[in-house]
């Protein structure tokens, strides 16, 4: 047998513990001398305190032992409980053992008692089963007669008749039965159609049915709502769906309006593309959509349950029926006014109150909620096909208006003036409103189509620049071949930089910014272009009446004290006083390139190498001369108005004293001050120069030459060139023979 200990060995290790406990604490409180006199006080507490501690556990030990005898007690008596039943079970399994046989008999019963049910519920039903055609031939002369609540009360009768049969097959397995019941009830299916035909029309023709008798509206309205429940009710079920079900009306109901509506106005025969036809068609469209929409808001949605949202249906409906509509519009090749007319419907008239905004129809229809009828590439593709066909239309204009201009320049008479007396034509306030007129009929859609047009009213117009330019040219060919004709040649160039001038200074009003009215530097460039070309013209037609007089140049007779120059004055005041017709800025360039032609075809006259000065005296009489002669011409153009520091007549001046310097040997010096102040004068020029003196040596000039090939110029990008385009005559070469004997 086992110890105590060994049996309980928690009990062992608790008593250890506190006795170790304990000692720890006598050890601590008797540590010091004094406090053994309280020694008698301790052992009498802790006698107590263990007194009190062995009574409770006396009490809480007892109670357990009371509650665990009450337990063995319980459970006693539970066996005894158990012992019988199980006795009690062994009984009855006998007694079912020996009637097993006797149930064989109970199965049968369940047999006919089943077959007992069906047969009284097909005995129920016979009546109505053998009424069915009966019923069927009623409800056709029901929807005959346009009584569609009853024939369709009729309908779901029979409908549930058959259901329920065709269930009950089903549960039971009998789906062969089925086809018989199907073949029984088939008039059903034509009782459906044509119950579904007169809905359908009746949704059909509900915009005018609300308006006139909106009691077969509602009808249709509460069938299908009837058929919806129904369909709900057996899709919650799950458990077995008869054919044609769900049937799905209130979602045909919504297709049915929707193609309505589509139909009747969208789905019509080939659309004007013309912008006459198309606006009539567009107005239509705005005038019926509003009364419609009035319609469903004011009538409508009274007929019907508030969860068809019949409104915002029918709102959306019209939103992308026009969407495909316009599309479908603008595959045709449309004209400028067509598309014009579809940008400002789609982008202005659509959301204003004159449409979907109009004050009818709020709040009920939400402009905001709606999305545009045409997407931004749409709109941006639109656009650009408008540009295309108003630059045509433009392009058509301008050359049409730049025909007349041409026929203009050959009347006889002169052009127009204005009323300072500078001449001009209707041209330019043609172009310029035309072209003003098609960007601020752009602005009225939007900022992107106005920037487009002006995008291309600015290329027209440069365009336009450059086939006038042309036309200039073909004019001048005509005078060239007969200065006769046209008569006012002159006025009509002079007309023409007027005209390019008002171009010039009103194109930048055609930019739809007021803080950006920048002019393009191609098109500046195209006006410059223009008006250089008219410049030159006008200065071929001077020099025309300038060279017979430069021809005669320098001569004997021209140093004896001709009238030559005089003459010349008198053709450049006639000029002049053409030139005079022209604006300032213009007739200021005019009368320097005028000075400069002057000044060059007089110092080209005096280096084709016609004359050598014989003697001093003759250097002192070509110096007079061309001192006089420069002294007139300058005195002249002061005299118009050219001031003396624009003037090129100076090289005359610079060149006489070359000629009158008295020691050839300072020609170097002279020289080298004369190509410094014109730095474009080559060696041909100065060679040609210094042989008009006749008194240079080639020692002498070969020392001018070299100081001139020490001395590069380069010519500044302020300096205005008069000597490059004044070409030498090439010196004649030695030949041995003689000219007369070549052979």
């Amino acid at each position: 047998a086992s110890s105590p200990d060994e049996e309980w060995p928690e009990a062992e290790k608790a008593e250890k513990l506190a006795r170790g406990a304990a000692l720890k604490w006598a050890s601590g409180v008797f540590y010091c001398p004094e406090k053994l006199e309280g020694l008698a006080q301790y052992r009498s507490r802790e006698t107590q305190r263990n007194s009190s501690i062995q009574s409770r556990l006396k009490s809480t030990v007892q109670s357990y032992l009371e509650g665990v005898s009450a337990g063995l007690e319980q459970l006693r008596s539970a066996a005894q409980e158990v012992q019988s039943v199980c006795q009690d079970l062994g009984a009855a399994q006998w007694a079912l053992l020996d009637s097993a046989d006797r149930f064989q008999g109970l199965q049968q019963m369940r047999a006919l008692m089943a077959e007992h049910v069906q047969l009284a519920s097909v005995v129920q039903v016979l009546p109505q089963l053998f009424s069915v055609h009966e019923v069927f031939s009623h409800t056709l002369q029901l929807l005959g007669g346009q009584h569609l609540l009853e024939a369709h009360a009729e309908l779901m009768m029979m409908e549930h008749l058959r259901d329920d049969i065709l269930s009950q097959l089903h549960l039971r397995g009998l789906s062969s039965a089925q086809a018989t019941v199907l073949s029984y009830f088939s008039g059903l299916q034509e009782l459906n159609e044509s119950l579904a035909k007169q809905l359908w029309d009746i949704v059909g023709s509900s915009l005018q049915l609300v308006r006139e008798d909106p009691v077969l509206f509602v009808t249709a309205v509460r069938i299908i709502e009837r058929e919806e429940k129904i369909d709900d009710t057996l899709l919650l079920e799950a458990t077995f769906l008869p054919p044609g079900r769900p049937k799905g009306w209130r979602q045909k109901f919504y297709h049915v309006l929707q193609e309505t509506i589509t139909g009747a106005r969208f789905h019509a025969a080939h659309v004007d593309a013309e912008g006459p036809g198309l606006a009539r068609h567009l107005a239509a469209l705005q005038k019926d959509i509003v009364s419609e929409l009035r319609v469903v808001k004011d009538l409508m949605v009274q007929c019907v349950p508030a969860h068809y949202n019949i409104l915002s249906v029918c709102t959306a409906t019209y939103h992308q029926a026009l969407i495909s509509h316009l599309q479908d519009i603008l595959r045709e090749d449309l004209d400028k006014q067509a598309l014009f007319l579809l940008l400002e419907w789609a982008l202005r008239v659509y959301r204003s109150t004159e449409m979907m905004g109009h004050p009818d129809l709020l709040p009920e229809v939400d402009v905001c909620a709606l999305g545009p009828l045409m997407s931004p590439e749409l709109v941006d593709q639109t656009e650009r096909k408008y540009v295309v066909k108003v630059k045509a239309s433009v392009l058509e204009w301008m050359q049409r208006t730049l025909e007349v201009e041409f026929k203009e320049w050959f009347r006889e008479e002169e052009p127009e003036t204005d009323h300072q007396g500078f001449f001009q034509s209707a041209l330019p306030v043609i172009v310029m409103q035309m072209l003003n007129e098609n960007i601020q009929v752009a602005s009225l859609i939007t900022d992107s189509l106005q920037q487009k047009v002006y995008n291309m009213a600015l290329e027209e117009l440069e365009a336009f620049l450059g086939r006038l330019r042309e036309a200039l040219v073909q004019c001048g060919k005509e005078h060239q071949k007969d200065r006769t004709v046209p008569k006012y040649y002159v006025s009509y160039l002079l007309a023409m930089l007027n005209n390019n001038l008002a171009l010039s200074s009103s194109v930048s009003s055609l930019h739809p910014d007021t803080a950006r009215r920048e002019v393009p530097a191609s098109l500046r460039a195209a006006l410059d272009r223009t008006q250089k070309k008219a410049c030159q013209l006008l200065l071929e037609e001077l020099l025309l009446d300038l060279q017979p007089l430069c021809l005669q140049l320098p001569s004997r007779k021209w140093l004896s004290g001709s009238q030559l120059v005089s003459s010349m004055c008198e053709v450049i005041d006639k000029y002049a006083k053409d030139f005079s017709r022209v604006r300032k800025p213009i007739f200021t360039l005019l009368l320097a390139e005028s000075e400069l032609l002057v000044a060059s075809q007089y110092l080209r006259a005096l280096m084709q190498k016609k004359m050598v000065c014989k003697n001093e005296g003759e250097r002192g009489q070509l110096c007079d001369r061309l001192l006089q002669d420069a002294t007139q011409l300058r005195e002249l153009f002061c005299g118009l108005g050219l001031d003396q520091s624009q003037q090129s007549l100076e090289a005359v001046f610079a060149l006489r004293e070359l000629i009158c310097l008295k020691d050839p040997a300072l020609l170097s010096l002279e020289v080298l001050g004369f190509i410094t102040k014109y730095p474009d004068v080559s060696d041909e020029h100065i060679t040609t120069l210094l042989d008009l003196r006749g008194d240079v040596s080639k020692e002498v000039r070969h020392m001018v030459l070299e100081m001139m090939a020490q001395h590069p110029q380069v010519l500044p990008e302020s300096y205005r060139p008069i000597f490059n385009t004044i070409l030498v005559p090439a010196p004649e070469l030695p030949f041995c023979l003689r000219k007369g004997k070549c052979a």
